[in-house]
This record gives structure tokens, C-alpha cells and sequence, in this order.
């Protein structure tokens, strides 16, 4: 019998609040351009407030990933924490609307829900302010039998190794993944996370994970490569299938001895570079699970990741779908 759930996302769940912003407000608030900095809750409040109209939607690298296969029409579930607070119905509400399963109900008496000020420029960068907020109580707790079912694919964020019960869950969760015949998939999230973590990801590929998805700078922190090309190579001592983007220069798709690379389509303006790596993790997934070769993966990832940055925020939406380059 075929499986209920495509792809289960296990990660950080964030409300993301875009807003156009010029340099001058950057430098404002002290924020370093095309940084991610967390902040805390008062800190939170005072960015907010000095923003203008906003746009609030779920976020988190994980979670947009959820919502953009859902919104393929894939069969998608996510297990993160939101409090059962304002921010935290607009995330349920937001990916449940698009078909995907929460597999978590809202909790009380404990931080408010995370939030990310997405602060994009006129150049379409963004640089992110992020409270963490509930979701780093998300907990071993979480992941069991009954929250986690057999999904075809279990998609780990490697953020979720920096809260507190990060590892032991990540490892938990792996381990429930094999027992119910899912495919392990892990999300490098970015280069300084890899940094902090390559132990625990080189552990877990070598134990675990069948797939990696990550950007070329992850991947070459990962392997602790001089080039990206060392890293492709290094690849091939695993037996995992890796999708690795390069913005402008497209993504490689590698497993074993076979390697695949696809160009980047064309873009007029980059309007907003938010979750576009989500988005091709997203549709190349979406591909296989629809049974896609990697090639039709790896073009079609590359159309849908060109459609979001032509746009505000990373959903991989109807309007995104609408506009896709011809292949």
C-alpha cells in the first residue's frame, strides 16, 4: 500500500514577516546586510515596530519546503512548535490551508512563537532577524510512532540541531524514519550551521541519511572542501543522492558515479531571494515522489526556484506556479 504522506518535514516553525527596507533602515537597526542574527523576544518587538507593512506567512527553511509540495499537490506533514498565540494560528492555519498535515497542536505556558523579520532591500537580498521562540522547546517528545507515521521521505533541518534537544531528536527521529522504511533526507540550512554541526552531519549521512540537499557553500563546509568541485567529487564516497544549487549557475545532482548538472533559467529580476532553495527542494521532490527521473528533478526544481525569485516570499504558490520559464 502506498504511503499517506510524501514527505514529513521536521523543523523549525517560524512566521515569517517580509518587508521592503532600504540600506538606511539596515543600518538603523544595526543589522548586517544578508545576515541571519537571532535575536530575543524584546529585540523582536523593537524591529517589528520599526518596520513598515509586512507580509505574514510560515516560514522556516523546513516548513516552506512543506508548504511548497503541498502546494504541488503533493501529500505533506510538518512537526514543529507554535504557541497558541496569534503567530502561532497563522502558521497552522497558513500550511493547513494548503493541504499539509500538522502533526502537533498548538502549547500553552511556554515561549511565544518564533518569528523571522525577512528585511529584503531593493536588490532583492534579504537579511533575517530571527526570534526562535517556541519553536526551540520542540523536543524528543515530538518525534515518536504516532506523530511521525511512514511517510515516504523524512526531512530533517539541520537548525534543528542548534536547540536544545536538537541532536537527541534528530537522532530519534532517524532512527523511527528506518524503522517504518523512510528515506532519511537532511537539509544543511546554511554554511555556519554546518560548521557547528559537520561531526553530527557526516555521522548521520554515514548512519542514516539517503539524501542531502543543501547550496554550494554548504555542501563545501560539509566536506570541509577548497572547491566546490572537491565537493561534488567527495560526494561519491557516500551512497546518498545529493542536490546541490548554485544560484546563478544552476544545481548538480549527484549519486554515486552519476552526476547531473542543470542550468539556471534566466530571470529578469531578482525581486526577492527568500526561500528559493526551499522551493527547489520542494519540486525536486515533488518529482520524485511522482516519479520523476533526477534530470526532470533537477529542471524542474530549477523552474520553480527562477518562479520565487521573481516574487515577494518563498512560497511556491499558484501565482509562482503560473509563471514558471518553459522548460
Amino acid at each position: 500500500m502506498a504511503s499517506q504522506v510524501n514527505v514529513l518535514g521536521i523543523g523549525n516553525a517560524i512566521v515569517d514577516v517580509l518587508a521592503r527596507v532600504d540600506d538606511a533602515f539596515l543600518a538603523e537597526i544595526g543589522a548586517d546586510k544578508r545576515s541571519m542574527t537571532l535575536i530575543d523576544e524584546e529585540r523582536a518587538v523593537e524591529v517589528y515596530e520599526r518596520m513598515g507593512p509586512a507580509v505574514e506567512m510560515s516560514g522556516g527553511s523546513v516548513a516552506n519546503t512543506i508548504a511548497g509540495l503541498a502546494g504541488l499537490g503533493g501529500r505533506a506533514a510538518f512537526i514543529g512548535r507554535v504557541a497558541d498565540d496569534q503567530l502561532g494560528r497563522i502558521f497552522i492555519h497558513d500550511l493547513q490551508s494548503l493541504g499539509a498535515s500538522i502533526r502537533l497542536p498548538p502549547f500553552n505556558g511556554g515561549a511565544p512563537t518564533a518569528r523571522s523579520h525577512i528585511l529584503i532591500t531593493p536588490d532583492g537580498q534579504r537579511t533575517m532577524q530571527t526570534y526562535l521562540g517556541a519553536c526551540a522547546e520542540l523536543g524528543v517528545q515530538d518525534v515518536n510512532e504516532r506523530t511521525m507515521g511512514d511517510p515516504e521521505v523524512v526531512l530533517l533541518e539541520g537548525y534543528a540541531w542548534d536547540i536544545p534537544e536538537g541532536p537527541a531528536l534528530a537522532s530519534e527521529a532517524m532512527k523511527v524514519a528506518e524503522r517504518n522504511g523512510s528515506v532519511v533526507a537532511l537539509s544543511l540550512s546554511d554554511a555556519l550551521c554546518v560548521d557547528r554541526h559537520r561531526d553530527a552531519y557526516l555521522d548521520a549521512l554515514t548512519r542514516h541519511a539517503g539524501m542531502v540537499f543543501g547550496n554550494e557553500s554548504e555542501m563545501m563546509a560539509l566536506f570541509d572542501a577548497a572547491t566546490f568541485e572537491e565537493a561534488v567529487e567527495r560526494t561519491s564516497d557516500h551512497d546518498a543522492l545529493f542536490v546541490m544549487t548554485r544560484t546563478e549557475k544552476g544545481c548538480v545532482v549527484a549519486q554515486g558515479s552519476e552526476i547531473i548538472v542543470q542550468d539556471a533559467y534566466p530571470v529578469d529580476e531578482v525581486v526577492d531571494a527568500t526561500g528559493a532553495g526551499d522551493a527547489h527542494t520542494a519540486a525536486f521532490l515533488h518529482q520524485l515522489a511522482i516519479g520523476g527521473s533526477l534530470k526532470e528533478g533537477a529542471v524542474f526544481a530549477s523552474r520553480c526556484a527562477t518562479a520565487v525569485i521573481s516574487q515577494v516570499g518563498g512560497r511556491l504558490d499558484q501565482h509562482a506556479l503560473a509563471n514558471l520559464p518553459d522548460p
